[in-house]
């Protein structure tokens, strides 16, 4: 008979880490990213899957560094922080939930977007609608169960429907390989907006705070911990060059795609050049589920880091937070008269600022604070890959503040 609860436990354990990496990759592939992917391939060409592949070595080292500290620690971000450095978790929490609202403004614009190339609806209604169906969800009485189910079906979604149009473009796959490591031209600007729209802000925390409420905190779940991260990172790395290659073959076939104008929507642009009208309502059905799935992840995450000013804070108390959360991204959304692609690109940047002031607390806890770690031998070659990647962060995020603020301003 004791089987039976054993069989049900690792049920749920299983299910909870699909959940969370599942939460991690629809994050990582929002409308932010898949909207920067269009608007960088139409400008730079194959060159620019060269930081494709820079997002996804720089995601890998990040999510691997975070996700284990989380683990072991047992204590989320904002709490770690402040056990290493009293009041850093403080700074750390302000940035994310600032950075985590942006996002979610942008999030709302790509859902909007997305229903507006589904069923043509206007953007500003069709990001209305988004942010109260996500509302919903989060008002439900199993509202963690229902973002777990809600999360990986929609990410099933994204993926059928990236592939679909991915063969119909007929990239140059070639081309697009040999500038994978040797590209014509580098831009700082690019590979930093790229990788806050991936791994910036509060996408970096969004699984392994997920697993915390779940119950797969501690030093035992490590291992399980990192092999479920490792997957859900190589997934994503390789759904996001689908998404490259979809655009690219788009652009090399001699299709200029808008990437400057108010109404602006490279992405749609691409994806109906590439299949037709089908391609326009597949874009639509993917951009919408980015954007819903990224609306949750960008709300519970960021409101995840409650816990530095109140710990110990409830899950019911977090949720009513996170509607809360959700209205002010709406309200800002409809007030603000930037347009929704432009809008896209500037926050991927803006998180891509916040992303090496976190790496660097978790990199000194994992190198210095073997207290917080609870005995944990922390892989070497992992901590100094985390290094490396933090001072690289950190470099390209000063080179890169101009041009992500220039963003903002797109040309009439």
């Amino acid at each position: 008979m004791a089987a039976i609860p054993d069989v049900g436990f690792a049920r749920s354990r299983r299910a909870s880490l699909i959940g969370a990496v599942f939460l991690m990759a629809t994050s990582a592939i929002g409308p932010g990213f898949i909207t920067q992917t269009a608007t960088f391939t139409a400008t730079m060409g194959a060159a620019f899957a060269f930081g494709i592949l820079a997002s996804i070595l720089i995601d890998l080292v990040v999510q691997l560094n975070i996700w284990r500290v989380v683990t072991v620690t047992g204590m989320r971000a904002p709490e770690v922080a402040n056990a290493a450095l009293p009041g850093s978790g403080y700074l750390l929490a302000i940035l994310i939930i600032v950075g985590g609202l942006t996002f979610n403004v942008g999030n709302i614009a790509g859902a909007g977007l997305g229903l507006n190339a589904l069923m043509g609806l206007d953007t500003t209604w069709g990001g209305l609608i988004s942010a109260v169906i996500a509302a919903g969800i989060f008002s439900s009485k199993r509202a963690g169960i229902a973002i777990d189910r809600i999360i990986i079906v929609l990410g099933v979604v994204m993926m059928a429907m990236t592939i679909f149009v991915a063969i119909a473009s007929n990239p140059p796959v070639g081309e697009a390989l040999r500038q994978t490591v040797m590209p014509d031209t580098i831009n700082f600007a690019t590979i930093t907006t790229i990788v806050g729209g991936t791994v910036g802000g509060y996408i970096t925390y969004a699984g392994a705070h997920r697993l915390l409420d779940r119950g797969l905190g501690g030093v035992d779940n490590v291992d399980t911990v990192s092999k479920a991260a490792l997957r859900g990172i190589l997934v994503t790395g390789v759904m996001r060059y689908i998404l490259f290659l979809a655009i690219l073959g788009v652009v090399a076939s001699g299709v200029v795609i808008d990437v400057s104008s108010q109404s602006a929507n490279p992405a749609a642009q691409a994806f109906q050049a590439a299949a037709g009208e089908m391609g326009l309502r597949a874009f639509g059905l993917i951009l919408w589920a980015a954007g819903i799935t990224s609306i949750i992840g960008a709300a519970y995450t960021s409101m995840s880091f409650l816990s530095a000013f109140r710990p110990g804070i409830s899950e019911g108390v977090r949720n009513r937070a996170t509607l809360v959360f959700i209205a002010i991204s709406l309200i800002a959304f409809v007030s603000i008269g930037t347009p929704p692609a432009a809008l896209l690109v500037f926050v991927g940047g803006f998180n891509g600022l916040i992303l090496p002031v976190g790496l660097t607390l978790f990199i000194y806890v994992a190198w210095q604070r073997a207290d917080l770690m609870h005995g944990h031998r922390y892989p070497r070659w992992l901590l100094v890959a985390g290094a490396v990647v933090c001072a690289l962060t950190w470099y390209m995020g000063f080179n890169a503040i101009g041009p992500i603020f220039a963003f903002l301003t797109p040309s009439a």
